[in-house]
């Protein structure tokens, strides 16, 4: 094959539709857990966090509500994944070789919001969430109270249970209920046959299973490493507990010129992804999270 730019053009215009068929085809699981933030800046302050808006008795005059209880901030990452083409792959019509790569190219940029924003569970008990505490911690503040949304006990009937408590006995600083119920178990690999059991059986030990069908179950490879931690997460809210912020799109683009450094020095052919986004904490009232490593 003649390497011209009829000929990269063509290459670039093959590479670009696998790997828009591979993107549009995944299917991602961040969704379930973190709410889109479209972002149209470097960053974005979420200082609405902190307080959940709450409809009361009009007395008097309005009650503002406060949007300036934290001052949380996502900074948006730059992300990449390049792949070079050898010019001899082109001449020698080789060119095939390179799709299943660029079709998982394809994949990884549609997955990277799972691995952001699973990561943060995986990290919650020590990275910071908008009151300055870890996101799962035993001492959070809610006016006068310290509430913990933190455990330290394996996946079992009883300490899921004692979760589902946790979240659904929380108030307000006021003492209003919040009126959260946990809709979602997330767990690694290896935590999925125990949470099947909890969720799924009619029985446990010869006794009916009361906790059939109070979430969902969703496993998640991406917390593989961690497997003994497992969370329960309200996400049937408009806010989810955790947040994706996308400010740029994942694109594909090729660096194929006869005068770009790649292709003189090394006669490579440069084609990738990037874009740029991150995911942080919302409201940690919606998640509880256990280390699980007492039994």
């Amino acid at each position: 094959m003649i390497v011209n730019q009829q000929t990269l053009r063509g290459i670039y215009t093959s590479f670009k539709v696998i790997f828009q068929k591979a993107f549009e085809q995944s299917q991602p699981k961040w969704e379930k857990v973190a709410t889109f933030v479209p972002s149209t800046t470097r960053e974005e302050n979420y200082k609405w966090l902190g307080k959940f808006p709450k409809m009361r008795e009009w007395i008097g005059d309005r009650e503002i509500q406060n949007l300036e209880a934290s001052d949380y901030t996502l900074k948006n990452k730059d992300y990449e994944l390049t792949v070079g083409v050898d010019r001899n792959d082109i001449e020698d019509d080789s060119i095939g070789i390179y799709n299943p790569i660029v079709e998982e190219m394809g994949q990884s940029a549609a997955s990277h919001p799972d691995y952001l924003v699973f990561g943060l569970l995986r990290n919650g008990f020590k990275n910071l969430c908008y009151d300055k505490k870890p996101f799962f911690a035993a001492d959070h503040k809610l006016g006068k109270k310290t509430v913990s949304n933190k455990g330290t006990k394996k996946l079992s009937p009883e300490s899921y249970s004692a979760a589902r408590t946790e979240i659904m006995s929380l108030t307000d600083e006021k003492d209003n209920p919040l009126n959260l119920v946990p809709n979602l178990l997330v767990v690694a690999p290896k935590n999925e046959a125990e949470g099947r059991k909890i969720l799924l059986a009619d029985q446990i030990d010869g006794t009916t299973n009361t906790l059939k069908g109070t979430a969902e179950l969703l496993v998640v490879p991406e917390l593989a490493g961690a497997d003994d931690a497992w969370y329960l997460l309200c996400t049937n809210r408009p806010l989810k507990p955790l947040i994706y912020q996308k400010r740029k799109e994942p694109k594909f683009v090729s660096l194929t010129n006869e005068t770009d450094t790649n292709v003189f020095m090394k006669k490579q052919f440069l084609y990738g992804v990037d874009g740029r986004s991150n995911a942080g904490y919302g409201f940690w009232q919606m998640a509880y999270g256990s280390t699980g490593e007492e039994a």
